[in-house]
């Protein structure tokens, strides 16, 4: 009776902390400001719905900024989201360049993304630039593997340089990864903004 009691407080105790765990899994929020209003930014997610995410009173901002092609170069750290061309060959559909003091702090890797269907990000630095038939094929290293992406002339190439809350005005597109908190309300402690045009893309 006693093992059995025990293992049904066990077996209760892991659905907890499973659902506590799923509670606060971070999410990607992509969107146009609506409203700032201390620290709760009002969004208008890009399939539609109507969100509020609280900023923390230390939030770091980033502003987008456009990077040329060309100048990508071997040692760059950089993260394109991409897809699988015709060929087979990952493709490029934007491509983000990674301020040197986040090396070591964003992850890398090759994983599933969301910024369209079937999509893959790679944070990787940039072992060989080679010219491409239409842009730039870059090879990627990452701790535990290798990619090959072509980056097609055309495709958004940005990074982020330090910006504050003037830029969160209705109208600006942000990119943010929010943590639910047990209550379902959105928060979130860094977030990337457009200026000048320029949208932070991934």
């Amino acid at each position: 009776m006693m093992r059995k009691a025990l293992a049904f407080v066990i077996a209760g105790a892991l659905a907890l902390a499973s659902v506590a765990a799923a509670a606060q899994a971070p999410t990607r929020i992509r969107g146009t400001v609506t409203g700032l209003d201390g620290n709760v930014l009002s969004l208008k997610s890009r399939d539609g719905k109507d969100l509020k995410v609280k900023l923390a009173d230390n939030v770091t901002v980033s502003a987008a900024k456009s990077v040329a092609l060309a100048d990508i170069k071997p040692g760059d750290f950089v993260g394109p989201a991409s897809r699988p061309g015709p060929d087979g060959k990952l493709v490029a559909i934007s491509l983000q360049v990674f301020p040197a003091a986040l090396r070591g702090v964003v992850p890398e890797g090759h994983t599933p993304w969301d910024l369209e269907p079937g999509s893959m990000m790679t944070n990787a630095i940039v072992a060989t630039v080679a010219q491409a038939p239409n842009g730039r094929e870059l090879k990627l290293e990452y701790k535990g593997g290798t990619q090959t992406v072509v980056v097609p002339a055309g495709v958004p190439v940005f990074t982020t340089v330090p910006g504050d809350r003037s830029l969160l005005v209705p109208g600006a597109t942000i990119f943010t990864i929010a943590r639910p908190g047990p209550d379902g309300a959105l928060s979130s402690a860094r977030i990337s903004v457009s200026k000048d045009g320029v949208r932070p893309a991934n």
